[in-house]
């Protein structure tokens, strides 16, 4: 089975005193859903946001793809939502998750298909201030299908929703 994540003692200090991560390692295999739990600042995000290169680490290491394929360009095959979705709230989804393609260098032709797929093409005219929690989820999880990743990073994507929308987003994943 390939390996499309390896992290090897992973570590996060802040400030020279708060272990935020401590000795992380463990391996990610193509084809399986993974999930990393602990309590409140146990460290989850930071890890995640390591991988995806938003967070510099203090030791240890990381290697998408078996080693074979640096970060830069991994990371193009990953679609990733971390903390809360942030998109421009004057802009229709649509217009938000074209402005992702722009930034991500892919075209427009996946945007009608990506909203469909999270139930949300109805709604591609509507201005992102105007949907509720659970919309706004669904359109990041839009936005992270854009590229038709290998690999899906979601931190904690139903975090604040109603039991409804609880269901709607892990239907959504399945």
């Amino acid at each position: 089975m390939e390996t499309i994540l390896t992290l090897t003692d992973l570590n996060k200090i802040y400030n020279k005193r708060v272990h935020a991560v401590k000795n992380v390692s463990f391996e990610i295999h193509k084809g399986n859903v993974y999930g990393i739990l602990g309590p409140n600042g146990s460290g989850k995000s930071t890890t995640l946001g390591i991988i995806l290169n938003v967070v510099n680490k203090t030791s240890g290491d990381y290697t998408w793809f078996n080693g074979n394929v640096e970060t830069h360009k991994a990371l193009k095959k990953v679609g990733a939502i971390i903390e809360r979705p942030n998109f421009y709230p004057y802009m229709t989804a649509e217009e938000n998750l074209k402005l992702v393609c722009n930034i991500k260098e892919i075209s427009f032709t996946k945007v009608a298909e990506k909203l469909e797929l999270v139930g949300l093409l109805d709604r591609k005219n509507d201005k992102f201030r105007t949907f509720s929690l659970g919309m706004k989820q669904r359109l990041a999880i839009a936005s992270a299908l854009l590229n038709d990743p290998e690999i899906l990073i979601l931190d904690e994507p139903t975090n604040g929703l109603d039991p409804q929308g609880i269901r709607q987003i892990r239907e959504l994943i399945k």
